[in-house]
This record gives structure tokens, C-alpha cells and sequence, in this order.
């Protein structure tokens, strides 16, 4: 075969403009997008380290320390794929997502942290460059206090759920207005109400729905407030400034004027009552009256009092560090006429490699492709084919095998039906032989056509009937062609009808038949008329095979595997039982233990045949146990329900069987 158009050659054209064409787009998608790549790396890094600042800010505005801590910060690593590591100022380590739980001082620490910290974690003084979003407040944008740190602003349960009751009240007195509203809950777990508007008209019904009332302080908020005052009073007192009266949103009475806080939004959306305890206080040029240089005093002093208020409510600062999961530095990208050179040298050099690997591997693929195309070929041709030699467990391999088995089982079915034809020949020759010499008989005058000469006629036409039923039989599950009906089916009495149907042949041969059904059994679905037949060619077999004198016994019994969903169908007789040798065989079709073939005492050879193509069909197997001169047991292992089974077709079984 020309190179061009066999599989070698194929291969090889195929793997060189792959290798030629991965190699170009390779280095042609690095140029282009690394740059590109780089800087989406830089903005998803920023966006992840402030999600993790954010996290761990939460921790320590919620929490007086930082117990607990190591859970986020692993947590934190996983989700984004990053080192994280908190220390204290004087670098003392807190939680750091590579050291491994347990380590011993024997153990090896984990890399070193950077020089320098990513960012500094205090509730008091967060860093409003990395928030998340925007917050309400103004003060020193670069160390605002976290909203969420409220320390002893934190009201009750019952009084959050007073608040929460008069909150709703007051929103549906404002819809009755035409004033749209919503509870918002802040971190203090204090209610407010927002009011979606620039109407001052808004403002004065919300007046009469009760929301000054709602925004008195709570015996918690008082107590903390009224703490809050004394700190800033004192901070006044040290620098000379009269003291203030503080309310609940931060804002300050002196003089007898109201400053307001900045966290209040006016025209667009109105928060009522006021913020929580943690909004900043506004800057006196924001307000635009009174006397600056005191307001910023007040400010001050405000602000100083919160932190120190607030200071053992919240975890101490901590620095944090981010770096990459493997704690290696990220690599940079020059495209200069060395590095071209270097990616032509490799890519010449995957070509070569490519090249050499595919005219190695298609040597070897190829080579059993032939010897199987010539077994393939002489086995069409008729000859005997000898097994194709397994080098080796791989694909090739596992095709080589399988086309030594299938060869193997060809072989195995050409005898089998050669020496099936024979056994159906020798079958129906037998009845027929006797039905052709008795009307010999009687047309030669020999014998006479009397009821005896009828008898024995009939008795050979009903053998040579029940050869082809079963031989139909055989023929229709084989095909698929044999319908299942069915329906729910009571195994007790299943058992009981083939009993007395067989009670009459048992009783000429001297045999005794036994019923044992355990108790609670639930009913099969499966079809009544071929589950009969199953079982009852097992006690004909039985009965037929045991002496007079002798017992064949039935029995349903749940299998045990799992409870309520296997039932198991036994029949045990006391006969002669099988031998080792002869057990595996007792399925094979016209397979009988008597060499003779006497069909009055070893029958067609077809009945167990037909038991396992039924109980399979089913969706069950059926098994053979025997010792010889005790007898043999023949059981079907049957699901309860089986699924979609109706008027489905029965399948033929996986092999060959027969009886006794």
C-alpha cells in the first residue's frame, strides 16, 4: 500500500500539522493576549484581596479578638486560590492559610512572608480604598470606623423585636399615606425606616406615623450614649471646648444648634430614624454654619471617644498579607529576538520529537492491524484461523483478544449447531420411527388398529408434540419473540397449583410433593402462565428423577441480600442427585445424565432450557445445587418488581440449557 494512503502514513501527516499548527497558535495566542492577561490578573487580584480584606474586617468589628480567625483564612484561600496569612504589628503570626494544622517545631515553617503587608486590618482605621462599596460618613476617608463595629450600641433581643414591631407599624402608616417605605436593619440590629423620596411633605407624614418616636435611643443605646458623651466631654474638657450633648446619630446640640450627621441623605433617599452608632460625624465645612475651628474640635473629640469606646469590642489590628498559593513571584513576559529564538528552537524541536513518537507508535499500532486483517481474511475464507498473537494490554491488545474470543466462540457455536441439528434429528426420529412402524404394523396386518395400537400412536404423537412446543419455545426467546404478560402473582399459591397439576404423576411414580412458603411474602410481578411453566418443569424433573418413596419439596423464601425485594423459589428432591462433573452441564440444551437418551426417563433435554430463558426473562437467574445420592435443588432467585415489564419482549438468555 502507497505511503499516502496508509494509516502510517496518515498518521504521520497528521501529528506533523498538528504539532506545526499547535506550536504557531500557541505562540502566536501568547503574544497577542499576555499583556491582556496580565492586567486582568492584576484588577481580579485587587478584587480579590478586597473581598478578603472585607471578610476579615468583618471578624474583627464583630469580635473582641481574634480567636477563630484560622477557619476564614482557610476558607478565604481556598475560594480565591491565594496565600493568606495575619500576623500582629510585631509580626507574631495569627493565622496563615499554608501552615499545615498540627505542625510540630520539628517541622519546616511555612514560606516566609513578604516585606511588606498587603494592608493593615483595624475596625477604628479601615482603609476606604479597599471597601467593597461606597459608606456614608465623612472624617478621615483613609481611617473611617467599620459600620459594622457598634460595640455596646448592640440592642437586645427583645428590644430589636419592640423596634422591629413599631418600625413596621410606622411603614404601613406610611403607605397608608402614599409614601413608599422599607425597614432596613443595621448592624446594631436596630430597624429604620427609609423613606424613597425628595418631598419635604414626605418627611412630615412620616412625623405623624410615629418615626421621631422610634428614633429614641433604647435603655442599651442610652446606656452606651450616654458613655459615649462622658469620653467626648472629657476629650473637650482637655482642650479647653464646652461639652456637648450627643444624640443617637452622632450629631452634637451646642448652643442650642443641632449639628447633623453626614450620614444622613437628603433629597434622594431619607433614613429615619437616624444612622447607626458607627456613622462618621460630618466635617463642619459639609455643614456650613457655626464656628469651624469648634466643630472640628467636637469632630475630633467625637471620634476619639468612639475608639476608645469601641476598643475592646472589636479585635486589636492585625496585618495582612496576600501572595500566590506556591508562594513564587509571578514571572514576566519579553518577546525579544532571544526568546523568539528560543520558541523557534522548540518548536522545531516538538516537530522532530513529534514526528519520531508517531512513526514509532503507528509501527507498532499497525503491525497487529495486519496480522488480524489476515486472520479476519482467512477466516472468511473458511480456513482455521490461528489466534492472533496479544503483545500487549492496550487497545490493540484488548481487540486482538477479542477477536481471538470471538473466533473462539464461533467455533464453539458451529459445533453446537452441528450438534444441535443432530440431537433434534435423533429427537424426532425417535417418535417418528415409532408412529411409521406401528402403521407398518397394521398396514402389513400385523398389528391390529385396536385401542392399545391407538393408545400408543397418540402416546408418540404427544412426545413428538411436546419436542417441537419446547423446541418453539426455545426458538421464540432465542428471537425475542416471546411475550411476557404481566401481573401481580401470589407465590404461595403459585406453588399449590403446580402442585396438585403435578400431584397425579407424582403419585404414580410414588413420590410425595411438599408446599413451604414463608409467611408475609409479597407478591412478584411476573407473568403467572410462564412462571408456572418454569416451576413446573422443575418438579416434573424432580419427580421424574426421584425413586419411590421419595420427597420433592417447594419452597418461597425471601433471599436475604435485600429484604422485601428478592424471592427465592426452591425445589429439593431426594433422588440420586448429580455429579461434580455432570453439574455445570445440567443447562446445556439436550444435555441428559442418561447416555441412553431414553426420553420415558431423561426427557427431551430441553426443559431446563426452557426454566432459564423464563426466570431471565423475568429478570432473574435460576442456580443448581446437588450431591450425589441426596438429592439435587434446582432455585430461582426472582425480583419483587422487576420494572417495565409488561407485554415486553423475553430476551433470549446468555447460553445454552437443558434438564437431567
Amino acid at each position: 500500500m502507497p505511503l499516502r494512503k496508509s494509516l502510517l502514513g496518515r498518521l504521520l501527516a497528521v501529528s506533523a500539522l498538528v504539532a506545526f499548527c499547535s506550536v504557531a497558535a500557541t505562540a502566536w495566542l501568547a503574544v497577542q493576549t499576555t499583556s491582556g492577561a496580565i492586567e486582568e490578573q492584576q484588577g481580579q487580584n485587587l478584587s480579590d484581596g478586597a473581598r478578603i480584606y472585607d471578610r476579615l474586617r468583618e471578624h474583627a468589628a464583630t469580635r473582641p479578638d481574634w480567636d477563630g480567625v484560622e477557619r476564614t483564612v482557610r476558607e478565604l484561600a481556598a475560594r480565591y486560590d491565594r496565600r493568606i496569612a495575619l500576623t500582629t504589628e510585631d509580626h507574631r503570626t495569627l493565622a496563615d492559610s499554608a501552615r499545615v494544622p498540627g505542625d510540630g517545631p520539628a517541622d519546616s515553617p511555612p514560606p516566609a512572608l513578604p516585606p511588606e503587608a498587603s494592608a493593615v486590618v483595624d475596625p477604628l482605621a479601615s482603609d476606604t480604598a479597599l471597601d467593597l462599596e461606597p459608606q456614608g460618613g465623612g472624617g478621615d476617608a483613609k481611617a473611617r470606623i467599620d459600620p459594622r463595629a457598634v460595640g455596646p450600641f448592640r440592642v437586645t433581643g427583645s428590644e430589636r423585636t419592640g423596634l422591629e414591631r413599631r418600625a413596621e407599624r410606622a411603614v404601613d402608616c406610611l403607605k397608608g399615606y402614599g409614601v413608599a417605605a422599607d425597614v432596613v436593619r443595621t448592624p446594631s440590629g436596630r430597624p429604620r425606616i427609609q423613606i424613597v423620596g425628595e418631598s419635604d411633605d414626605d418627611l412630615a407624614e412620616g412625623l405623624r406615623c410615629g418615626l421621631a418616636e422610634l428614633a429614641e435611643p433604647t435603655p442599651t443605646e442610652a446606656k452606651a450614649l450616654a458613655a459615649l458623651n462622658r469620653l467626648s466631654d472629657a476629650c473637650l474638657k482637655r482642650t479647653g471646648h464646652d461639652p456637648v450633648r450627643l444624640n443617637l446619630d452622632l450629631s452634637w446640640a451646642r448652643q442650642g444648634v443641632r449639628k447633623p450627621s453626614a450620614a444622613v441623605e437628603p433629597r434622594t433617599t431619607v433614613l429615619l430614624p437616624g444612622p447607626s452608632p458607627s456613622a462618621e460625624p460630618a466635617e463642619p465645612a459639609e455643614l456650613g454654619f457655626g464656628d469651624s475651628t469648634v466643630d472640628r474640635a467636637v469632630a475630633s473629640c467625637v471620634d476619639t471617644a468612639r475608639r476608645e469606646q469601641l476598643s475592646p469590642h472589636v479585635s486589636p489590628a492585625a496585618l495582612l498579607f496576600i501572595g500566590d498559593a506556591d508562594g513564587t513571584p509571578a514571572s514576566g513576559f519579553d518577546l525579544s529576538a532571544e526568546n523568539t529564538a528560543r520558541i523557534v528552537g522548540v518548536a522545531a524541536l516538538v516537530l522532530a520529537l513529534t514526528v519520531g513518537a508517531t512513526l514509532l507508535a503507528a509501527t507498532r499500532l499497525v503491525r497487529p492491524l495486519h496480522a488480524l486483517t489476515g486472520a479476519a481474511q482467512r477466516m472468511k475464507d473458511g480456513e482455521r484461523s490461528e489466534p492472533v498473537p496479544v503483545t500487549a494490554d492496550n487497545e490493540i491488545g484488548r481487540l486482538a483478544a477479542a477477536f481471538n474470543d470471538m473466533a473462539a466462540h464461533r467455533a464453539r457455536l458451529e459445533t453446537q449447531r452441528r450438534a444441535m441439528v443432530s440431537d433434534v434429528a435423533h429427537e424426532l426420529r425417535t417418535p417418528l420411527s415409532n408412529i411409521r412402524g406401528w402403521l407398518e404394523g397394521a398396514q402389513d396386518g400385523i398389528a391390529e388398529p385396536d385401542e392399545a395400537f391407538v393408545s400408543s400412536l397418540l402416546e408418540e404423537a404427544v412426545q413428538l408434540q411436546h419436542i417441537i412446543d419446547d423446541l418453539q419455545d426455545l426458538a421464540e426467546s432465542d428471537a425475542g419473540a416471546l411475550r411476557l404478560h404481566p401481573g401481580p402473582v401470589a407465590v404461595a399459591e403459585l406453588l399449590g397449583q403446580v402442585a396438585a397439576a403435578q400431584q397425579a404423576r407424582a403419585e404414580t411414580a410414588g413420590v410425595a410433593l411438599r408446599v413451604r412458603a414463608a409467611d408475609g411474602l409479597p407478591p412478584l410481578t411476573a407473568d403467572p402462565v410462564r412462571l408456572r411453566q418454569a416451576v413446573g418443569n422443575l418438579v416434573s424433573n424432580a419427580v421424574r428423577h426421584t425413586p419411590p418413596g421419595g420427597t420433592v419439596t417447594l419452597r418461597a423464601y425471601d433471599s436475604g441480600e435485600r429484604p422485601g425485594q428478592w424471592l427465592a423459589v426452591a425445589v429439593a428432591d431426594t433422588g440420586e442427585g448429580i455429579t461434580a462433573e455432570n453439574l455445570p452441564h445440567v443447562f446445556d440444551r439436550f444435555w441428559r445424565a442418561e447416555k441412553s437418551r431414553n426420553r420415558r426417563m431423561g426427557g427431551s433435554g430441553l426443559g431446563l432450557a426452557i426454566v432459564r430463558n423464563l426466570t431471565e426473562a423475568h429478570g432473574g437467574t435460576v442456580t443448581a445445587a446437588s450431591e450425589p445420592g441426596k438429592g439435587a435443588e434446582f432455585t430461582l432467585r426472582l425480583p419483587v418488581r422487576p420494572g417495565p415489564l409488561a407485554d415486553r419482549d423475553a430476551g433470549p438468555g446468555p447460553g445454552p440449557g437443558g434438564v437431567r
